[in-house]
């Protein structure tokens, strides 16, 4: 009874260091090729971060488990704004007051309610998939945009390199840290999804409660460390940013692509409640994006408080 959940875990551990390996790997490779830093930081880096994500639900489709992958989408969105943003504030004042979110936000919002509309049609299918990945196209033409004006703007400003990179890091471990995480990844998915969906069994709950619960918040960990460790030092003012972004490619990339390995029937239970929630938990972001208001301990309980209630309305 036991071996499941060591596995599981186990899966999880390989998972999470295979990504951190293949975003090193790739934002190396990349910046050795010329690959301006920002352009990095957009796609290469957001991909890597999300690879768990996309790799869990694409097995998940393959063992015939689909609602463990909806379920880690939609559950991994909910974690990162109530879990990843509440949990740090409890230790120290998050101050995104002077983080400038608005646009990013909006299109958060925009995407949510995208994929909800889909989500009405009963299933993702490849319909679905291709609207999902065309409205991720725009998302990125956007931000690259942007990213070229805001270069435009800074001529002759360092570029600021994004995390992972090492300029003096040698070829040998670059091709070792690549190696490391495409073999890493899709071995720890498949070790998570075939035990998480055991564990189901057993219990006698759905795979659909898995990937809202055990699965999202193992996959929101990584998010959740790296938010804490910014709350102790006092710069968590970017954090709503990263919640943000890191939603938006759940919403549209994973999704997206894993609809085209085979379809995502959507449980009634999705559109009854917890896609509501996942809008909602978006939805309360607002006075912190538009009002700048700081996220104070008083809103870490409250936001903290929240994810308890739901996972014990989830489990029961």
């Amino acid at each position: 009874m036991i071996m499941p959940w060591l596995l599981c875990g186990f899966g999880l551990v390989l998972l999470l260091l295979a990504g951190d390996a293949l975003v090193k790997g790739a934002v190396n490779v990349s910046l050795r090729l010329g690959v301006p830093a920002l352009i990095v930081s957009l796609t290469i880096v957001a991909f890597g971060t999300s690879a768990p994500e996309l790799l869990i639900s694409v097995q998940a489709i393959r063992d015939n488990a689909p609602g463990l992958a909806l379920g880690n989408v939609v559950g991994s969105n909910t974690a990162n704004i109530l879990l990843v943003l509440g949990v740090p504030a409890l230790l120290a004042t998050m101050h995104t007051a002077e983080c400038n979110t608005r646009k990013t936000y909006n299109i958060m919002i925009a995407a949510s309610l995208l994929f909800i509309a889909l989500a009405f049609r009963g299933v993702f299918d490849w319909i679905a998939g291709t609207v999902l990945l065309l409205g991720l196209a725009l998302m990125l033409g956007d931000a690259f945009r942007d990213a070229h004006l805001h270069r435009q703007a800074c001529k002759g400003a360092p570029d600021d390199e994004p995390e992972g990179a090492d300029p003096d890091m040698p070829w040998w471990r670059i091709v070792v840290f690549l190696v490391l995480g495409l073999i890493g990844l899709p071995l720890g998915a498949d070790l998570l999804v075939d035990n998480a969906t055991i564990i189901a069994k057993q219990y006698g709950v759905s795979d659909t409660v898995i990937g809202l619960t055990l699965v999202a918040i193992g996959t929101s960990l990584p998010e959740l460390a790296t938010t804490v460790m910014a709350a102790l030092r006092r710069q968590a003012d970017v954090a709503l940013g990263n919640v943000i972004g890191s939603n938006m490619f759940n919403l549209l990339a994973i999704i997206g692509i894993a609809s085209f390995v085979g379809p995502i029937p959507v449980d009634p239970g999705f559109l009854a409640f917890d896609l509501w929630v996942m809008l909602g938990a978006s939805v309360l972001l607002l006075p912190f994006v538009y009002l700048s208001w700081n996220i104070t301990r008083f809103w870490g309980v409250i936001l903290s408080g929240l994810y308890v209630t739901y996972l014990v309305i989830v489990l029961s």
